[in-house]
This record gives structure tokens, sequence and C-alpha cells, in this order.
């Protein structure tokens, strides 16, 4: 098929596919006289694969590492789930970065009572040193991890 079918079978943009053939996730398709690529069903369902693992948020560098697991049909999938394990637990980590960067957000919004921008309590949350000596597990800011001083609206 070509790679115009490819791409829809797969739902994988062309231009990625020729992007995933370049760094060598796929293989170089087979070329038809007129220079046109030619992809095999087999060729398809590798995009189905690389496609769905990006869907989940592997890597692409684990999804080269699944799929050399995956053609090795004899071995138990222990390496498997404990990759899949590993990406969970890493997602569940960004989770929680995420949910306290919204709440940081949220807070330093609520202190928003508007009027003049020279006393906006967002530019001044944003502007404020970040605390530097309280334990820091993300590289996001926490709830209270800004110090107070020199914040417009900030309490004593």
């Amino acid at each position: 098929m070509k790679i115009s079918e490819a791409a829809a079978a797969s739902g994988c943009h062309l231009e990625t596919i020729r992007y995933y053939e370049r760094i060598g996730l796929l293989s170089k398709a087979a070329r038809r006289d007129n220079g046109y690529r030619v992809y095999t069903h087999a060729e398809v369902e590798r995009l189905r694969f690389i496609t769905r693992g990006r869907e989940l948020g592997f890597s692409l560098e684990e999804i080269q590492s699944l799929l050399a697991l995956a053609e090795q049909t004899d071995m138990p999938c222990a390496d498997v789930d404990r990759m899949a394990r590993q990406h969970l637990a890493d997602i569940q980590g960004r989770i929680q970065a995420l949910q306290r960067m919204a709440q940081e957000l949220a807070r330093t919004i609520e202190g928003c009572a508007g009027g003049a921008r020279a006393r906006c309590a967002i530019l001044g949350d944003l502007q404020a040193p970040v605390d530097r000596t309280a334990p820091n597990t993300s590289s996001a800011p926490k709830g209270g991890r800004r110090a107070a001083a020199g914040r417009p609206g900030a309490g004593p």
C-alpha cells in the first residue's frame, strides 16, 4: 500500500512515517518503479504499535525497546511489565506535579483583586523570589514555596 494508505490505516501522519524511517524505528519501505514507497501489512501493524505507544506517552526510545521485546515471542513478559509499571509511575508523578502547579496557580489567582497592574498579585507572585530552603521534589514550585516579602497583597 502507498504511504497515504499506510498513514490512514495506522493513524500516523505522512511526515511522521518518513521520520520513523529516517531514525530507523521503521525499516525503509520498498519502492515502486515510480519511486513511491510501498508498505506491507506488517509495517502498518508496526506503525500502529508505535502510534499507540506514543498515545500512551512512551518515548520513541522506549517504543524501540518494546518493539524489540515484542519480537522475542518466546520470552516472559516481565521486562515489558517492568517498563509499563515504571512508565505508569512516571505518569503518576507528573500528574501529581501538575496538580501541585494547578493548586499553586489557583491560589495565586485567588489573591488577585483586580485593579492596577502595578499591584497585580499574579505578577507579584511570579516576580517573588523562590524559597530554595524548602524541600522540592519537582522542578515546579509548590504551594507556599514563594517568599511572601515584597509580594503585593501578601500578609505580614
